[in-house]
């Protein structure tokens, strides 16, 4: 059951409900619970939403987190809000809901969501527009190859990999030499030309370059049956919402197929964060794993990276880990 036990100190004796009905009689707050029951909304993206400034959007948040009808996170400086999970088991919660969605949807407000989400996405979206470090070092170990093709045959399946938010292509020099066919997807024209330069100076026939977005039909159409491996190295991060972006690389899998994601540990380097356009500050094990059995996948596990295997990336001092996952075989 949802945590309704409203402070009392000022009123003691007062049933806990009745200061419920009270909190839910503001329609600005059916507007704020309505909207954070759709998304998981910073402060200042629903004082955009609401058009009103953020001081006066918290102080309405404020007693409705003590109330227990908002759950708050911390991204850095930001507070992040939604509508607890089983907030909604409250008839006298799910009336209220109802009713500022009516109002929402009326104002125009739940609507400019989307608006706001892929908001999130534009910087993101300009920073890998450039293609950045043209310098860069390319170097591969020139044995490395043949010692990857050699590990590859350990593996039962390898037919497909999908490489998805592939940037420059540094994970081709693994994949390549290991799977019979690579599909390698970026939205991003100049982190795709870096990868295609890679792939010709390697010599790599099997892989396949695509500019897509993951959700995106033709990319379903290019794996077919579906990847018996997904991987996404450092691309969580930048998604505007990670339970979509790992929704979209459940879909690219066969059944049975496994999911490999590099990402950050939860971070406090905004300085960083801000430089290369993340949206997030990495996530919780537990976050991951959440999200990972939101978007369908079993047997998910979170395993940290050790910190000398990236010390020379630049990103390497905030802790990688690694979750892998599976698509059912069987899915109801």
């Amino acid at each position: 059951m949802c945590n309704y036990q409203l402070v009392q100190a000022a009123a003691p004796g007062l049933d806990a409900r009745w200061q419920l009905y009270r909190l839910l009689s503001d329609p600005f707050r059916l507007r704020l619970l309505a909207l954070a029951s759709a998304e998981e909304l910073a402060l200042g993206e629903l004082a955009e939403l609401l058009g009103e400034s953020q001081p006066n959007v918290s102080r309405h948040a404020a007693p409705l987190r003590q109330g227990g009808l908002l759950a708050e996170r911390k991204q850095g400086t930001r507070t992040l809000v939604r509508l607890p999970s089983d907030a909604l088991s409250d008839p006298v919660v799910r009336d209220a809901v109802t009713a500022g969605r009516a109002l929402c949807e009326a104002d125009g407000s739940l609507g400019r969501i989307a608006d706001i989400v892929r908001g999130r996405d534009e910087k993101t979206r300009e920073f890998f527009a450039k293609a950045t470090r043209e310098g860069a070092d390319l170097g591969l170990a020139p044995e490395l190859p043949a010692y990857l093709a050699a590990f590859g045959a350990l593996l039962p399946e390898r037919e497909l990999a999908v490489d998805a938010g592939t940037g420059d292509g540094a994970l081709l020099d693994l994949l390549a030499p290991v799977f019979t066919r690579v599909v390698a997807v970026d939205r991003s024209a100049a982190q795709l030309e870096r990868a295609a330069r890679r792939v010709k100076q390697r010599g790599y026939t099997n892989v396949e370059l695509m500019q897509a977005e993951l959700s995106a039909e033709d990319l379903r159409q290019r794996v077919g049956q579906g990847a018996n491996v997904v991987v996404a190295a450092r691309v969580l991060h930048h998604a505007p919402l990670p339970r979509v972006a790992l929704t979209e690389l459940f879909e690219l899998l066969s059944p049975g197929g496994k999911l490999l994601v590099i990402d950050y540990a939860r971070h406090t380097d905004e300085q960083m964060a801000a430089a290369q356009a993340d949206v997030w500050l990495g996530f919780d094990a537990g976050e991951l794993l959440e999200l990972s059995r939101e978007a369908g996948f079993v047997g998910s596990k979170v395993f940290p990276i050790p910190q000398s295997y990236a010390a020379s990336a630049m990103d390497g001092h905030v802790g990688w880990q690694l979750l892998t996952a599976t698509r059912p075989v069987s899915e109801r």
